[in-house]
């Protein structure tokens, strides 16, 4: 298993990109809740992610809104199946932690669901910001909550956005 990493400038700040075997594997913001100790990044080495980064400068540039990467998403099955659902969330729009559960056909889950979107490895590409409170509420979010809130304007087109 080869890893290697870069680090990108955003919006939202630096963003490291890590890569399994040459396929994106991890998306972390600085200070994010989960992110795994740098040692396990790998080589710095910005040849895996061409393709992730022309993404990422069309996504904050609103030219793109869905990502079309090779992504290596290790986890459990459940984990998985959370993060595939987040991929189906349109661009500007969320769903509730409660909605996921149902899609995954356990409405009863949506605290394992908060727990798995929270460990989603890849964010902002693997939308996990898209995932609100029963109550309309922005609740947990591993990049932190302002980021969120910024993440959600900024897709909605809303005036919270003009930081950019």
């Amino acid at each position: 298993m080869t890893r290697q990493h870069t680090v990108v400038d955003s919006p939202y700040g630096p963003l490291t990109l890590v890569a399994t075997d040459g396929m994106l594997s991890g998306l972390y913001m600085v200070q994010q809740r989960h992110r795994p100790d740098e040692e396990t990044f790998g080589e710095p080495d910005a040849a895996p992610f061409g393709g992730t980064i022309r993404q990422l400068d069309a996504y904050f540039a609103r030219e793109l809104t869905e990502f079309d990467l090779p992504m290596r998403l290790d986890g459990t099955p459940f984990q998985r199946a959370v993060w595939d659902q987040l991929r189906q969330i349109p661009y500007g729009e969320t769903r509730t932690y409660g909605e996921l559960a149902e899609s995954l056909g356990n409405p009863a889950a949506s605290r394992a669901v908060g727990l798995a979107n929270g460990r989603n490895p890849i964010g902002i590409i693997v939308p996990c910001h898209r995932v609100i409170g029963s109550t309309g509420s922005l609740v947990g979010y591993g990049g932190g909550l302002d980021r969120k809130q910024r993440l959600l304007a900024f897709e909605s087109g809303t005036p919270d956005d003009a930081l950019f």
